[in-house]
């Protein structure tokens, strides 16, 4: 990685050669400007207003504008020579714990890289003391003509710089929460932390660009001549004028949304698999009323036989308790092509007959 600025890391009479590296990168799909009629690029031109001609970089230079308007010239010598410590220093000021510093005071980051063999002792000190204090370091430095707020933190064996805003950089939030008294019901809490629970946690590597996937398949298409993807058409979600329920069509819509992402294909066909059978053993009875007389007769002759003469063997009656059950339900979901057993059946319903009246 290319390094954006060289000096030094002062840590008390410390002195640590860094490189400073760009931390993030920039994703982001860029366009240009065209004149629509002919498509010719549109460029930005830099032009003196007192002469009304284009200048080159070496000519432009630096003025502050005062209140009346007038420009004042500032030149990079006059900067050079600025009384700032920290125009080649990352001077460390302070070490404080983390949660000290507002998430709103956070900008830029980047990586503090050492600078040769003799800045490898001295950086691993630094990272190593950070690490055991659980800390951070609040420095000083001064980068693109301004003096600037940072802070220095572990990442990994490496140590981080954030630039910070100044304290009074940041607003106040005036004005921004709703005004006049409003409650909260506890019952709305609950649902909002059941809600909060339901969705859970996400790694956040998993989330990616949408956005600029879809502008580099639009870009795609029309290089290639080909249409671009139409966007699909999403329902507007209803107005939901009552709190509670949205609160719980979220809930609920939430905990449907993590059911089937955990149900896979094999459990669905498992549960399609018991449905039916439950639907055979049930509608099967009816379509031959002679077989389930069979199927109850035989269901009682197993049972007398356990009484009278097995009653030490209650788990063996069971299972043929249980044989002789499905065998009945075997036969009755038998297809409707053997209607010469009717007949047997019958005879068969008959002769049991006695034995249910002796029962």
């Amino acid at each position: 990685m290319r390094s954006i600025w060289n000096g030094a890391i002062s840590f008390g009479l410390v002195s640590i050669p860094i490189k400073l590296v760009n931390a993030t990168e920039s994703h982001s799909v860029s366009f240009r400007q065209i004149h629509t009629e002919d498509g010719g690029r549109i460029r930005y031109r830099k032009v003196c207003e007192l002469e009304d001609r284009e200048v080159t970089q070496a000519e432009i230079g630096k003025a502050y504008e005062d209140a009346d308007g007038s420009m004042i010239p500032i030149t990079d010598e006059d900067l050079s020579q600025l009384p700032i410590p920290t125009a080649r220093t990352i001077e460390i000021v302070a070490f404080v714990p983390e949660d000290r510093i507002d998430p709103l005071q956070m900008g830029s980051a980047y990586y503090l890289a050492a600078s040769g063999a003799p800045a490898a002792k001295p950086y691993t000190l630094l990272r190593e003391a950070l690490k055991r204090s659980n800390r951070v370091a609040i420095a000083k430095f001064a980068l693109r003509g301004r003096e600037r707020l940072g802070m220095l933190r572990v990442v990994g064996d490496a140590i981080a710089m954030h630039g910070l805003l100044w304290p009074d950089e940041v607003r106040a939030p005036e004005g921004v929460a709703p005004e006049g008294g409003v409650t909260v019901r506890d019952q709305e809490l609950d649902l909002a932390d059941a809600l909060m629970d339901t969705l859970g946690e996400i790694d956040l590597d998993d989330l990616h660009d949408q956005y600029r996937e879809a502008v580099e398949e639009v870009v795609a298409a029309k290089a290639s001549g080909e249409k671009p993807p139409e966007a699909r058409e999403e329902a507007a979600p209803g107005k939901v004028l009552d709190l509670m329920a949205a609160l719980e069509s979220s809930v609920r819509a939430a905990r449907e949304s993590r059911d089937g992402e955990e149900a896979g294909p094999a459990e669905e066909a498992q549960v399609r698999s018991l449905s039916q059978r439950r639907t055979s053993s049930r509608r099967a009875p009816k379509e031959t009323g002679g077989k389930k007389s069979t199927s109850t007769a035989a269901k009682k002759t197993a049972t007398k036989k356990t009484a009278a003469g097995k009653a030490t063997e209650p788990k063996k009656s069971t299972a043929k308790t249980t044989k002789t059950a499905k065998t009945a339900t075997a036969k009755s979901a038998a297809p409707a092509k053997k209607t010469a057993a009717k007949s047997t059946a019958k005879s068969t319903a008959k002769k049991t007959a006695p034995r249910r009246r002796s029962a």
